[in-house]
């Protein structure tokens, strides 16, 4: 996990909170036999991201900068997304044209680490337990080999057991650290919810907040937050 640049909003299936903090996608794999039982089977199911055949609205918010985004699950994979505002506005022709060629771009590129593959579950212990929700926290693998600040964070990650699904995960440090030379975090926190499977809808992402608190080279601030928020679910079409 390395330290980047503040950017404003961008789009994507998987814009899951500040790259500072989300430079990975996260996917559902099967859990380690280290897990504890409800935490494999939820692990097991879970995926960060809508799952195929969804349509969705995202809307995501940051540095007084908002997007409103559609992706239509109906359209061909490189024309499924839309953009319908921009700051609370309708965008204008060359911010569509250049939304569509950073659709395009993105769509070619490669794929991130996956979180749920950096969850070091050896470390994994159960820490709160309340009306079926089952908490546990664990420590995190470097994502990639320049990876700095993975294992100064912890992942807290909400169980609901009667439907053996992933309520939330936050990622947050436990103390202020130095990921790199002349940079300070005193606060780096992302919170991912998901909704109950209900009906035929599986469980849903619905917010991901991004905070962080820091300086580099003891004047420039790092100082950021961001949302996306998930809504407007229909399977299929529109």
């Amino acid at each position: 996990m390395r330290i980047r640049p503040k950017r404003g909003p961008r789009s994507g299936s998987s814009a899951l909170g500040l790259s500072i903090l989300l430079g990975f996608a996260l996917a559902g794999r099967a859990a380690e036999a280290a897990a504890p039982p409800e935490l494999a089977a939820a692990l097991a199911r879970f995926r960060s991201d809508p799952p195929p055949g969804w349509s969705y609205t995202q809307t995501t918010s940051t540095e007084g900068e908002s997007m409103v985004e559609r992706c239509d699950a109906r359209r061909p994979e490189f024309e499924r997304w839309t953009l319908v505002a921009k700051n609370g506005r309708l965008p204008t022709p060359d911010e569509l044209r250049e939304y569509r060629e950073g659709r395009s771009r993105r769509s070619r590129g490669g794929t991130a680490p996956k979180l749920t593959e950096q969850l070091d579950l050896s470390t994994v212990e159960r820490i709160g337990s309340s009306e079926g929700r089952l908490t546990f926290r664990c420590a995190l693998r470097p994502g990639e080999h320049r990876d700095t600040t993975a294992r100064f964070l912890r992942a807290t990650i909400v169980v609901d057991a009667p439907t053996a699904t992933v309520e939330s995960i936050e990622l947050a440090n436990l103390r202020p650290f130095s990921p790199t030379l002349g940079v300070t975090i005193v606060e780096m926190q992302t919170r991912m919810t998901y909704s109950r499977p209900d009906g035929e809808a599986p469980s849903l992402p619905q917010r991901v907040e991004t905070r962080v608190r820091g300086t580099a080279f003891w004047f420039k601030s790092l100082d950021a937050d961001r949302l996306v928020a998930y809504s407007d679910y229909a399977r299929g079409g529109k």
